[in-house]
């Protein structure tokens, strides 16, 4: 959406399709590499977005190793990322770290994930205190948004308060409004775009709804 919009686009992600940096995020000297890849063809860096994805693996099974990993992934590899490039940030700057509507609310063995959702969230205000007049810094809470586009009907779409479930436009559309001067008095704050699900009250006998212990 940015490039359709006459930006110049850095990517770092794993191998796949489409040009980009290739690189393991929780390797400091992958970040070293793809900091000095962008300041090596642009001075100035108007918009940083984290949107790495963490493991996700509960207490049951998952190992010392793969917690760090999804922290190194999730909130390690984002801040290191903007430590590099703070030095180099535009006047009028605007950081986006995407979080999840899981930094307030679980599921059962969503450890890491949930952890490193809720790090990348509070890390999100220290950052907006700490690049005070160099950058507005905010984050985004995903719910349920659904990649292909995907329509859904009954109960998966109704339990949501906006009767639908998510798509990505959702999220890319708070994305560019963060990022623009019409968003320029809001810094250090998580905006939950979940179509109001996690601000529904259920208990047990609500709309159907019963809760059956394994």
């Amino acid at each position: 959406m940015f490039r359709t919009l006459g930006a110049v686009v850095f990517v770092i992600d794993n191998p796949g399709g489409g040009e980009h940096f290739v690189g393991d995020i929780s390797k400091k000297e992958v970040l070293e590499a793809f900091a000095a890849e962008v300041l090596s063809k642009h001075d100035r860096v108007d918009i940083i977005i984290n949107n790495a994805l963490p493991l996700m693996k509960g207490i049951d099974e998952c190992s010392y190793e793969e917690f760090q990993y999804a922290l190194s992934v999730g909130v390690t590899a984002p801040f290191y990322l903007v430590k590099l490039l703070k030095n180099h940030l535009a006047e009028g700057a605007s950081i986006i770290n995407i979080s999840s509507s899981r930094d307030r609310m679980s599921q059962p063995q969503t450890e890491s994930y949930t952890a490193a959702k809720g790090g990348i969230a509070a890390l999100t205000h220290a950052l907006a205190v700490s690049l005070s007049g160099r950058a507005r810094v905010n984050s985004i809470s995903p719910g349920w948004i659904d990649t292909a586009y995907a329509v859904y009907e009954g109960p998966d779409a109704t339990q949501q308060p906006a009767g639908r479930v998510g798509n990505p436009m959702d999220i890319a559309n708070m994305v560019l409004f963060l990022c623009s001067d019409k968003a320029g008095f809001i810094t250090g704050e998580n905006i939950c775009i979940d179509g109001g699900m996690t601000k529904q009250m259920i208990y047990h006998g609500d709309c159907g709804w019963k809760l059956e212990k394994n």
